[in-house]
């Protein structure tokens, strides 16, 4: 019989990797699991086949956005800019179409676009030059919506014409929706890098710690530029999906993407300080947040409440990220407090010493004897 139970499970990675997931989104999960029920049965549209596909289908592109928030979420950042890259993509998608290039080289191009824009827009000042990610991204989001805008003079461009476009965002293989084996794939992949890299490893170590990250030898500025890369890349993954599914690219979609993924990704249980945080959890945070979505549509709930409902969610799960923190904070102060109350005896006692020894010597002179 094995006498050190806590010896097993601390040796088993499975168990301690489950207990950790637990903790980091399982009341996320269990919320999921009861709001998916409660509409179940209250809504009869809910549960049918069609309607969970189209949920499925509609929140790939904020899972897709997500994905990259994650990465650099955890590294210690965020990039405010997805919105705008993902109406980019879809404009450039659009454009190098009517160029004339054949539509997977197009795709491709897209890709790699919105990749190498990430780096050299983000990442480069934030991860070469330090410089703050918050007014960076927030600088390049404002750029690139304007250049969107200027590109189009605020016009929508219809794809119907290009039938690979049309499959990508509306398209089956074996009954399973494109976006969503698109989503399968890349939540595989992510999930790889993260776990099973030296890369992801680098990212956690980053987050954690980015200078004793780099004096383990990790190339911290690179990997940043790197991570802000690959979060415009599923952006622009996001953009592509998403100028399919519309069979248009528009300049306005993607406004409000980056609070959305972002409220997945924090109620997945990624730190907003960085080095915690999973791809599963960010899959969890983004069903949830379409399914309450879909229901309040269902529900007949007006579209703008549905936006004050995700800003609520955004800024409850920054609160519940916070928590801890918060907590451990105050335990250390009790600490500081307690100790400091152990220590007032002594001090009192040696004051007690120090007045019976000026009894002994005698009564202390007072300042007019002092004269």
């Amino acid at each position: 019989m094995n006498k050190h139970p806590a010896a097993t499970v601390s040796a088993n990675p499975s168990l301690e990797q489950a207990r950790v997931a637990v903790k980091r989104f399982g009341g996320v999960l269990v919320a999921l699991v009861a709001l998916f029920l409660y509409l179940s049965l209250t809504q009869e549209v809910f549960a049918t086949a069609d309607n969970i596909e189209n949920l499925l289908r509609s929140s790939t592109v904020t899972y897709f956005v997500a994905l990259g928030l994650t990465l650099v979420i955890i590294s210690g950042g965020i990039d405010l800019s997805v919105g705008s890259v993902l109406a980019l993509s879809g404009v450039a998608l659009s454009s190098i179409l009517v160029a004339g290039v054949p539509a997977p080289l197009a795709v491709v191009a897209v890709l790699l676009g919105a990749v190498a824009l990430g780096a050299l827009v983000n990442g480069v000042p934030v991860g070469l030059g330090r410089l703050s990610f918050f007014v960076v991204t927030l600088g390049s989001a404002s750029l690139l919506r304007g250049a969107v805008f200027v590109v189009t003079d605020g016009e929508t461009t219809y794809l119907s014409e290009y039938p690979l476009v049309a499959w990508i965002g509306n398209g089956e293989v074996w009954g399973l929706s494109v976006p969503i084996l698109i989503a399968l794939i890349v939540t595989i992949g992510s999930g790889t890098l993260l776990r099973y890299t030296s890369f992801g490893r680098s990212i956690f170590a980053i987050g954690g710690n980015p200078e004793a990250a780099r004096l383990s030898g990790i190339r911290v500025g690179l990997v940043i530029v790197t991570t802000y890369g690959l979060c415009a890349g599923f952006a622009g993954l996001a953009g592509i999906v998403q100028a399919g599914r519309l069979d248009a690219a528009s300049p306005t979609v993607g406004a409000n993407v980056a609070l959305v993924a972002a409220a997945a990704v924090l109620l997945g249980g990624t730190r907003f300080s960085g080095g915690v945080g999973g791809v599963t959890g960010t899959l969890v945070g983004t069903l949830f947040i379409g399914v309450l979505q879909n229901g309040l549509g269902l529900m007949g709930v007006s579209s703008y409440w549905q936006e004050v409902v995700t800003g609520a969610i955004l800024i409850a799960a920054v609160a519940i990220d916070r928590l801890p923190t918060v907590y451990a904070i105050r335990r250390a102060r009790q600490r500081s407090m307690r100790t400091s109350e152990r220590d007032v005896p002594v001090h009192s006692s040696a004051a007690s010493d120090l007045s019976n020894s000026s009894s002994i010597c005698g009564p202390s002179l007072t300042a007019e004897q002092r004269r």
